[in-house]
């Protein structure tokens, strides 16, 4: 009797608990909705119903439909290309992070287009640098660079005239801080194992030879 009664206690302490969670969750909705209700108000204005990501979403991450919600927004406060039906991002990647409350705007959704011009029978491999070892970061696509690898007992030239076909800075459109972690080359196939190889066991130095470096640190220096 005594484990039946203990039992019995236990079940009603649980239902109890979870009433107590259930009214707390509709009592903060409840001030959400009616904070919002508020700013509505004050605002005035055309109300639309927009998506709202109901937590936090990453980029990379495929939007379900539990991660939107549908929620009336005033017009003039709402972000340029705000998502107005669900199914138009549901089941897509996001490109960039949203939060949760965020109203979502189609730009989350876009790929950012990247081509490099390779030359025929060139192919294209990137490696790491620094600003330090791409001339003060002056190295730019388009440029010719000789390539050296720096190890702990010798300093090799490992490809000359390699054509610079992107690079970190370039890559990142201005929205990065504009160092150089990494040069992208167009070089014969044969060479590209090499590069790689170096990359792993050596620094990677790129060299502007006579003319070159010296147009493209004026041209550095006109534009500070």
């Amino acid at each position: 009797m005594r484990k039946r009664r203990t039992a019995i206690v236990g079940i009603a302490s649980g239902l109890l608990c979870a009433v107590c969670v259930l009214l707390y969750l509709q009592d903060v909705n409840g001030r959400a909705e009616a904070a919002r209700a508020e700013a509505l108000a004050r605002y005035g204005g055309e109300q639309l119903e927009v998506c709202v990501a109901k937590r936090d979403i990453a980029a990379g991450e495929e939007v379900d439909a539990g991660a939107v919600d549908m929620k009336l927004w005033v017009a003039d406060l709402l972000p340029q290309d705000a998502v107005r039906d669900a199914s138009d991002v549901v089941g897509r990647k996001a490109t960039s992070s949203i939060l949760a409350g965020e109203v979502i705007s189609a730009k989350r959704f876009e790929e950012t287009a990247t081509s490099l011009e390779v030359p025929d029978g060139l192919s294209a491999v990137s490696v790491p640098a620094r600003d330090v070892q791409a001339v003060g970061g002056a190295v730019s696509p388009g440029m010719n660079v000789d390539v050296y690898a720096a190890g702990a007992t010798s300093t090799d030239v490992i490809a000359e005239d390699a054509l610079v076909v992107s690079t970190s800075a370039s890559a990142a459109g201005g929205q990065g801080d504009g160092s150089v972690t990494w040069v992208a080359l167009a070089v014969p196939p044969g060479q590209v194992q090499e590069l790689i190889a170096a990359a792993q066991t050596s620094d990677l130095y790129f060299v502007l030879p006579g003319t070159r470096a010296n147009a493209a640190l004026s041209a550095e220096g006109g534009q500070r």
